[in-house]
């Protein structure tokens, strides 16, 4: 899906190429692992839908509440390949080629997210944050992995909980042989917007 943000710059955006899920109470790498509930990782626990962002080692994370309310699962949106506003990601994150937007962390940089103000917020609805659930782009294959970033978090750690299109650039580590050169892992040549 398209993952777009109408920033103070103008509107930003990509296909989500990559993500990882979070289970919750069960899963001994989410932060409401143990029914832990905090101001912190309130937004988890908000209706699907509802904006969670929050910082790791200095840097800014994007995931949405996945779950009905009180049901504190998410999803991590980890890299999107950049269509919208390529100019302003560039300006606010000062890289280029596929590094603009293959992490978390590069990715709401170069959207230009720096703060928490959006937390509580639903995709889409009065917020600048929108998935938009009608325009899909369909992956030739969809691979699947253990998270990153999580692996001292306990037995849930090397679960296959996350996602990526298989041969996408902006995939977060994927290595130069693996890259889909001619169509970026999608059924179809690139869409350009």
């Amino acid at each position: 899906m398209l993952l777009t943000y109408d920033s103070p710059k103008g509107l930003v955006g990509g296909w989500i190429v990559e993500t990882e899920a979070y289970m919750g109470q069960k899963d001994s790498a989410a932060h409401a692992f143990g029914g832990r509930r905090t101001a912190s990782n309130e937004p988890l626990y908000g209706p699907p839908g509802t904006v969670y962002i929050y910082s790791i080692h200095g840097r800014y994370l994007l995931d949405v509440a996945a779950q009905e309310k009180d049901v504190p699962q998410g999803v991590l949106i980890r890299a999107v390949e950049p269509t919208i506003g390529q100019k302003i990601m560039l300006a606010n994150r000062k890289k280029h080629g596929f590094d603009l937007t293959n992490g978390p962390g590069k990715l709401m940089e170069a959207f230009g997210i720096a703060d928490k103000e959006m937390n509580f917020e639903i995709f889409g609805d009065h917020s600048k944050l929108a998935i938009d659930q009608q325009r899909k782009k369909a992956p030739a294959q969809i691979e699947t992995s253990n998270r990153i970033g999580v692996a001292n978090q306990g037995d849930w750690a090397t679960r296959p909980l996350r996602y990526f299109v298989k041969g996408n650039p902006y995939v977060s580590g994927i290595k130069k042989r693996d890259v889909d050169q001619e169509n970026f892992g999608w059924t179809l040549p690139a869409m350009k917007d």
